[in-house]
């Protein structure tokens, strides 16, 4: 009698503990599923913008061994008299200028400061593809012109059957995707929550099936476009995009911090959207930009990509390179370019004015009609200004 009291008392312990585990893990998904709902409440955007690591699972990018590449100050610049007007209405909560790779004005705001990581969003996007760029000159995927699928094969049968990796980089994969953020049921939506659930997003690539244009034939911002890029660095190599990114981009620049990159649950990175850094060091991506790739003593990005993927590119003339953004009237204006975030964040880039200005924000009034127009228009005042 004793000994089955023992061995059931023991099963009873390993059952509870099970549960207990459960539990933990379900509250932890409960959590994560509430802070979605609330990360962009206009409560705690700003703490959250700058605090992803508290909301996600997340991985630490390596920044490598060397010292802070330098980012000496210059004289600091005069901003138009609106500025302060627009900090306010676009909630901006850091903002970095350079010219000839000085800093020329720093602030921050909203009760954030210096050493935040903040969330890239989408300009993530434009890191990404400077690692493609790298792979691609060095003869890892040479064709831009392949199908996804030969490096993907889960892809098969799914929407992006018989889109080629150029198509994706120019956003002109085709696929049906609904990226309104302000409708719960949206495609994106429905992807955000995969990652907060600790879903598969390459699982969630595999089930879009829906169409909406040939490949190649029309440029519509799909955002798990670049996880299918992720998908194929990651079938090219046989390596993890992540660790990739911090040996060939992150490494070399000389970063002040680590960045950190949020993964779903399978521990995939979340490349489109999910680096976190300083704003400084979003800047430091910017000059490397502006440099055509050098930076830090190094050639980090190959010249030609980095001509190539910001410039026109998108099938139908639209303002879109390889995952960068390239106003149509570029040529006017310095041949600018720059990544894009949602809520705000910003990398523009004017080679002509020598000038890379780094926005940080949390605008929930991003997506309303003019806004981006107009963040567009005083990025190039301050450059024109500089002349």
């Amino acid at each position: 009698m004793r000994r089955f009291l023992r061995i059931f008392l023991r099963a009873l312990v390993v059952v509870l503990v099970l549960v207990a585990g459960l539990a933990a893990l379900k509250h932890e998904e409960i959590t994560r599923l509430l802070a979605v709902n609330s990360l962009f409440s206009e409560e705690r955007i700003v703490t959250n913008f700058s605090h992803m690591d508290r909301l996600f699972h997340y991985r630490v990018l390596d920044r490598g061994p060397g010292p802070i590449s330098a980012l000496p100050p210059g004289p600091e610049m005069p901003l138009p008299p609106e500025m302060a007007d627009w900090l306010k209405a676009r909630a901006v909560t850091a903002l970095v200028i350079l010219r000839d790779g000085r800093i020329v004005h720093e602030s921050y705001h909203q009760g954030t400061g210096p050493e935040d990581l903040r969330i890239s969003w989408s300009m993530a996007k434009s890191v990404l593809s400077a690692l493609f760029g790298t792979l691609h000159e060095d003869g890892t995927i040479p064709d831009l012109d392949a199908q996804v699928v030969r490096f993907v094969p889960a892809l098969k049968g799914s929407a992006y059957d018989g889109a080629t990796i150029r198509d994706v980089l120019t956003m002109s994969s085709g696929v049906g995707f609904n990226e309104d953020y302000m409708d719960f049921n949206s495609d994106i939506n429905r992807m955000g929550r995969v990652l907060a659930l600790g879903g598969s997003m390459d699982d969630f690539a595999a089930s879009l099936h829906t169409r909406a244009h040939p490949p190649g034939s029309h440029m519509h911002y799909v955002s798990i476009d670049t996880h299918v890029l992720g998908m194929v660095i990651a079938g090219a190599t046989g390596r993890d995009p992540v660790d990739l990114m911090a040996e060939r981009i992150i490494a070399p620049m000389g970063l002040e911090a680590a960045p950190e990159m949020l993964v779903d649950g399978e521990g995939t990175g979340f490349v489109l959207g999910g680096l976190n850094m300083r704003t400084r060091d979003y800047a430091r991506i910017g000059q490397m930009f502006l440099q055509k790739g050098f930076w830090n003593g190094a050639q980090i990005v190959p010249e030609t990509w980095v001509s190539t993927s910001t410039s026109h590119q998108a099938a139908d003339g639209a303002g879109y390179g390889f995952q960068w953004w390239v106003p149509k009237d570029n040529a006017r204006f310095g041949n600018d370019f720059m990544a894009q975030g949602i809520y705000g964040q910003y990398i523009y880039v004017n080679p002509a004015a020598r000038m890379v200005i780094a926005v940080n924000a949390a605008d929930r009034g991003f997506d309303t009609e003019g806004v981006t127009d107009e963040n567009l228009a005083l990025f190039r005042r301050i450059a024109q200004a500089a002349h």
